[in-house]
């Protein structure tokens, strides 16, 4: 199946609903972490999350532990399914000087047709919107379609890193 139109859209709570079923799927597939969610895998409560999320958008409000972070779902326009997340890190802090400036996820029913490339193309298209000259992004060494997504929007390796004993990789993309 080839990858339908989607939009970047801000969480909002009218998504509640088609944001927990999408993070429930991950779930249902085994997957306990949610990348580039801002921690939506974690939080219990959606109202809570969007809370934060809506803070760390703003330099007014941003968590003093956190950096100026946008988050999206990636919807699609045929049925406003949510097919993806990502986030978006306008600076890094010294937690974030191996992870990067952004992260995504693709929900595991619409992988493998190129979701993740468009969404990541859109996101360079955001960042660079807002200044961005470069996005810095992880990937753990194992992960073939996520260092193929990168590479497809231009990503070039940068480095090696160990998080957790699991060897990963820097990658650059020029915006």
């Amino acid at each position: 199946m080839v990858c339908e139109k989607i939009r970047l859209v801000k969480p909002t709570f009218e998504l509640k609903h088609a944001a927990l079923e999408y993070r429930q799927e991950h779930f249902d597939f085994g997957e306990q972490v949610i990348n580039g969610s801002e921690l939506f895998d974690k939080i219990a409560s959606y109202e809570e999350w969007l809370e934060k999320v809506i803070a760390n958008a703003s330099t007014d409000t941003v968590d003093p532990n956190w950096v100026l972070t946008d988050t999206f779902f990636a919807v699609r326009e045929s049925d406003h399914k949510i097919v993806g997340i990502a986030d978006l890190r306008y600076e890094l802090n010294e937690f974030l000087k191996d992870f990067g400036n952004c992260g995504y996820s693709i929900r595991p029913s619409e992988r493998r047709k190129g979701y993740a490339a468009e969404l990541l193309r859109q996101l360079c298209a955001v960042a660079k919107e807002h200044g961005l000259k470069q996005l810095q992004l992880s990937v753990e060494k194992d992960n073939t379609a996520s260092i193929k997504t990168i590479e497809k929007n231009g990503g070039t390796y940068g480095r090696s890193f160990t998080f957790e004993n699991e060897e990963a990789y820097v990658y650059f993309i020029n915006l």
